[in-house]
């Protein structure tokens, strides 16, 4: 990770998020590809606490049972990180025992399987040493039962944080973990073709998607009108989004946190960078055993994104 970052800050370095966000999106994908849009976000984190969100992959789907309108929690302790273990929060057992079962499954084997979320772990323990994590993954959900299990999350998330005293922001915070587009034959996802063009007018499609639902204040309508968006069923040329849940339900929970903490309070997203597979290519980072896991080619690319949101009062 010290090599990592050290390239990070030096291979034209993004600037890094302003300090105090609340939430914020990240990639998982490779470093060697995405490394570059992680880094900002992490530089601004400040909390003791973070509550990760992360993707349920088709693959872990398939080997559950495809399961849906749920959250999945684990049951491990710790969670392997650079050097020492990242201890898990309390808040997991509390949710573990308050999440209706017919809204949430415990699963170690789905967590052991995905990972959007372990993706967090050198990046928050390298930043933040001491950190501890609440994982989450989310499955496919229609926009009525995201707007039901988010709403009761964030209810349980409120009494937890009010029982000890903590404060989001200065104690906990929310970290999404979600990559954009795939876009090529290998996913069956090429509406404008598979030359330069084509990649042109799905990044400018995609970052106009963001512009419009994630950037700027955030809405109940606007994430609504995120998950619509994303859905391939409503858009032909939908982008393929492995965020297309994550996303808009870790910042419906955030949304409905702050409305029961403070009524007053607004959300402001802030793009922090942007980029694909293509654009990218594979950074020069030697000697680390880190690789790549996919090939990149106009064929085969993925797109991702790094924003970080902010709470500021009314008026």
């Amino acid at each position: 990770m010290k090599k990592m970052v050290l390239m990070l800050e030096n291979h034209a370095p993004l600037p890094p998020a302003r300090p105090g966000w609340v939430a914020a999106i990240c990639p998982h994908d490779d470093y060697l590809y995405a490394g570059r849009i992680y880094r900002p976000v992490f530089s601004g984190l400040q909390a003791r606490e973070v509550v990760i969100i992360g993707v349920t992959h088709g693959g872990v789907r398939r080997a559950m049972g495809n399961p849906r309108g749920k959250i999945i929690l684990d049951t491990h302790d710790r969670w392997s990180g650079l050097g020492k273990a990242v201890v898990v929060s309390g808040l997991r057992n509390w949710l573990v025992k308050r999440m209706p079962e017919s809204m949430c499954l415990v699963s170690d084997r789905a967590h052991r399987m995905e990972h959007s979320i372990e993706a967090m772990i050198p990046f928050l323990q390298y930043y933040r040493p001491g950190i501890r994590i609440t994982p989450i993954m989310v499955t496919a959900m229609s926009p009525s039962r995201l707007a039901e299990v988010s709403r009761t999350l964030a209810v349980q998330l409120a009494a937890w944080m009010r029982d000890r005293r903590l404060k989001p922001v200065r104690d906990v915070v929310f970290l999404i973990s979600a990559d954009g587009n795939h876009y090529g034959s290998d996913f069956h996802n090429a509406p404008y073709g598979t030359d330069r063009n084509a990649r042109a007018r799905a990044e400018g499609f995609e970052r106009n998607l963001i512009k419009e639902c994630l950037q700027g204040e955030l809405s109940g309508p606007k994430l609504e009108r995120l998950q619509q968006r994303l859905d391939p069923e409503q858009i032909s040329h939908a982008p393929l989004w492995c965020g297309r849940y994550s996303i808009p339900f870790g910042l419906t929970t955030v949304l409905n946190l702050m409305e029961q903490w403070s009524p007053g309070l607004r959300i402001s997203g802030s793009l922090t960078g942007w980029s694909d597979t293509w654009l990218e290519g594979v950074l020069p980072l030697r000697h680390t055993r880190l690789g790549i896991t996919a090939p990149f080619s106009l064929e085969h690319w993925v797109s991702f994104f790094s924003m970080v949101f902010h709470l500021s009062s009314e008026g």
